[in-house]
């Protein structure tokens, strides 16, 4: 599983979720019980993984979508 992006921006969370959903593109959303940690106070990212060889499918069906996504960071690994 590869990272795709971290938000703490529910909306656009549920936004990518629906996405990649329609993409057929198996993904994970990590950190969603940390608001008992932080107190509920929204403030720690969310991150959102996808399969390794569904990835570049995920990215540009974000980037269409005018998702703005940071570099790949996993980019010539």
């Amino acid at each position: 599983m590869r990272e795709i992006l971290r938000t703490n921006d529910p909306v656009l969370i549920s936004f990518i979720e629906y996405l990649l959903k329609q993409a057929d593109v198996y993904h994970l959303l990590l950190d969603t019980n940390m608001s008992i940690m932080e107190g509920s106070l929204g403030i720690l990212p969310r991150r959102i993984l996808v399969e390794d060889d569904r990835w570049a499918l995920a990215r540009r069906t974000l980037l269409d979508a005018e998702i703005e996504l940071g570099p790949d960071k996993y980019a010539g690994k």
